[in-house]
């Protein structure tokens, strides 16, 4: 096992702050309408119990606004903004402006939003929100691809997948764009990706996103059992692999310049992520070589960030 800046031993997935904090109250209300499986509820519930109820939650048209209930009910427990497709960035700002123009500085915005409302359509309010270095926090679920509104793809879709889009015939020939890069570039002073199977090192990154100022984004990776042709039981499985393959990599950068990989457990076979998943059953022999050659490239350049040597 590579120890090299590893916080979080890979086995240690349920450790104590997980145990203490599921003891805690719940905000998260039952009788939401996730899809079985889904693991934007269970992200959800941990950020609730960190933030705590005097949180204001902003989100776009997405997933999650329409599992969160169908109005006027809502299974989250805290105020929730339903905003445009565009906008979460743009609507979380205003929020946040209005909150200081009353001077309530101890409730938590947090805008919650898919890869569709991220990656793409969201980007120009993003990147502006960023820019201005705005006081709340952003969390993208990353299910790769647009799933509320028919499984098509996005630019967060991962190289070779099949989606409705981009068919058995002609999967996604683009890699999937670096969201983590991006978003250093703007200098905030905090960024992480985070995974449904390792919650302590969700729960300790959601804590310092909670204590710091400024713009703040956690990049969660969320496995959609609909659509990406899974059982819904493996899920987390498929979650943990997805870090294990270094499909997915879990780090952290501060102010853009400070990276630091928090989560270097042993590495597992590609095929054991790929094969419990319909998106990837169209891959032969060469492509699965080249995806792992497009993720040893992305993990190089990780490693090269963070002061490490290549593999």
């Amino acid at each position: 096992m590579n120890t090299h800046q590893t916080v979080f031993h890979a086995k240690n997935t349920f450790g104590q702050a997980t145990a203490k904090l599921a003891e805690e109250r719940e905000i998260l209300h039952s009788g939401h309408l996730a899809c079985p499986g889904c693991g934007i509820m269970p992200m959800i519930r941990l950020v609730l119990k960190v933030l705590g109820s005097r949180t204001i939650i902003v989100s776009p048209a997405c997933c999650y606004a329409v599992v969160d209930g169908p109005f006027p009910y809502s299974a989250s427990g805290v105020p929730l903004m339903h905003c445009a497709f565009e906008s979460a960035a743009a609507s979380a700002s205003g929020v946040r402006a209005a909150l200081d123009m009353r001077g309530i500085e101890d409730v938590h915005v947090l805008a919650v939003a898919g890869d569709g409302g991220t990656f793409d359509i969201g980007l120009q309010a993003l990147s502006a929100a960023a820019e201005r270095n705005e006081n709340f926090i952003y969390l993208c679920y990353d299910n790769e691809a647009y799933m509320n509104t028919g499984i098509q793809r996005s630019s967060a879709t991962p190289w070779g997948a099949w989606t409705t889009t981009t068919p058995e015939l002609a999967p996604k020939s683009e890699p999937k764009k670096n969201l983590g890069a991006i978003m250093a570039a703007h200098r905030i002073p905090y960024f992480a990706t985070a995974s449904l199977a390792y919650p302590d090192d969700l729960l300790a990154k959601l804590e310092t996103a909670k204590n710091a100022k400024g713009f703040r984004m956690i990049h969660y990776y969320c496995p959609c059992p609909t659509g990406w042709k899974a059982d819904s039981r493996d899920m987390v499985k498929l979650a943990r692999l997805a870090v294990q393959t270094r499909v997915f990599p879990l780090y952290e950068v501060w102010r853009g310049r400070e990276w630091k990989i928090t989560l270097d457990p042993d590495r597992e076979e590609l095929q054991k992520y790929l094969q419990i998943q319909g998106r990837f059953k169209h891959m032969k022999a060469p492509q699965i070589e080249q995806m792992k050659q497009n993720i040893d490239e992305e993990w190089n350049y990780l490693l090269g960030l963070s002061g490490q040597k290549p593999c």
